[in-house]
C-alpha cells in the first residue's frame, strides 16, 4: 500500500505544549485541507478504557431484541436504534433509498433535570441498560474522550490562524454523542446500494472513531474513488464534519464516508461526535481569504432538521 492509498497517522503525544500544539496545528491544516480524514494516536486514552468500551458494546448488543427495544430512542435522541430505522435522506453524496443495516445505542452529554434546556431538542435523559459495570465503563471512556477533544480545540484554532482560545466559548457546553454501533455481516453478493452506513458526511464539528478489527470503513477521495480506512492498532479515525467545514468556509473538508461490512462476521465501532453548544451560531471564521460561502446558522437548528429527516422515530414510525 502506497502513501496515496492510506490515510495519514497523526501523533498527538505532545498536545498541550506550545511546540506540540503548533506542530499539530500545521499537520492538521494540511490534512483537513485535502482528504479531511486521518488517524490519531497517543491521545491519552488508556487501552483498558477502549477494551472496556468494546466489551460493554458487545454485552449490550448480545441481549435479546426485546431488552434492547425496551430502550427505544426517546424524544431527545438517546437510546436504542434498531436495524433499518435510519435512511440518510439528507446525504449530499448519494441518493440513499435503503435504510442502514446497523443497530446502535446512542448516549449523549449529561443534562441535569434542573437545567433550563431539559426536555428540549437533544437535552434529556440517557437510557442505560441494566448490565453490570456498563454505565461506569462507558462514562469513563466518554470523560476521557471529552477531555482530549477540549485539548484539541487549541491546535485547531491555531491551524486556522485564530487565537488559541477562539473555539472555547462554543464548547463550554459541548453537544456530544457516543454511539455504540453493531454491523451484522453483509452477504458478499448484496446489492451495490446496501450499506451498514450509506455514503454521508457527519453533521457537526469533529468525529473520533474507535473501530474493531473487521474493517469496512471507506473514505471518498476528491476524484470520487473510495479509499479504505482499515483498523490500525492503537489509533482512532478522525474526520471533519459539516459544521467545522462550514465554519472554515470549506478550507477544511467534510469528507463523505461509508461502511460495508463484508468481513463475514460482526463489526463493532464506537464513534464519538464532539460538537459545539446547540446555541452556537456557526459563521465564517475571521480572516477567511474568500467571501463567506454560507449564511450563519445556529447549530441546534441545523442538527434538528437532519435528525427529523433521517430517523424513523422522529417521524412516529418504528422498524
Amino acid at each position: 500500500m502506497t502513501e496515496a492509498d492510506r490515510l495519514p497517522i497523526v501523533d498527538c503525544a505532545a498536545i498541550g505544549t506550545e511546540a506540540g500544539d503548533r506542530a499539530l496545528a500545521a499537520e492538521l491544516d494540511t490534512i483537513f485541507r485535502s482528504v479531511g480524514f486521518c488517524y490519531f494516536r497517543n491521545i491519552g486514552i488508556a487501552p483498558e478504557l477502549v477494551d472496556g468500551l468494546f466489551a460493554a458494546s458487545r454485552q449490550f448488543h448480545a441481549q435479546p431484541d426485546a431488552a434492547k427495544r425496551a430502550l427505544a430512542m426517546n424524544a431527545t435522541h438517546r437510546g436504542y436504534m434498531a436495524p433499518n430505522s435510519s435512511v440518510i435522506v439528507t446525504s449530499t453524496v448519494a441518493a440513499v433509498k435503503r435504510p442502514n443495516n446497523s443497530e446502535s445505542l446512542m448516549l449523549m452529554h449529561d443534562v441535569a433535570p434542573d437545567d433550563p434546556r431539559w426536555g428540549t431538542e437533544v437535552h434529556g435523559p440517557n437510557q442505560w441498560p441494566d448490565l453490570p459495570g456498563f454505565r461506569p465503563t462507558v462514562e469513563a471512556y466518554e470523560a476521557a474522550m471529552r477531555a482530549f477533544c477540549l485539548q484539541l480545540l487549541r491546535p485547531m484554532a491555531l491551524a486556522l490562524d485564530l487565537p488559541a482560545d477562539w473555539f472555547a466559548p462554543h464548547f463550554a457546553r459541548p453537544t456530544t454523542f457516543l454511539r455504540l454501533l453493531h454491523y451484522p455481516p453483509q452477504p458478499p453478493d448484496s446489492p451495490d446500494d446496501a450499506f451498514g452506513s450509506a455514503p454521508h458526511t457527519d453533521y457537526g464539528f469533529l468525529t473520533i472513531l474507535c473501530q474493531d478489527t473487521a474493517g469496512g470503513l471507506e473514505v471518498r477521495r476528491a476524484d470520487g474513488t473510495w479509499l479504505q480506512a482499515p483498523p490500525v492498532p492503537g489509533t482512532w479515525v478522525v474526520n471533519v464534519a459539516d459544521m467545522l467545514s462550514r465554519w472554515t468556509n470549506r478550507r477544511w473538508q467534510s469528507t463523505p464516508h461509508r461502511v460495508k461490512n463484508l468481513s463475514g462476521g460482526d463489526r463493532f465501532s464506537c464513534p464519538y461526535f464532539f460538537d459545539m453548544d446547540m446555541d452556537s451560531v456557526v459563521a465564517c471564521v475571521p480572516g477567511a481569504t474568500e467571501a463567506p460561502r454560507f449564511t450563519p446558522v445556529r447549530y441546534g437548528d441545523y442538527l434538528m432538521e437532519r435528525l427529523d429527516k433521517n430517523y424513523a422515530y422522529r417521524k412516529g414510525t418504528t422498524a
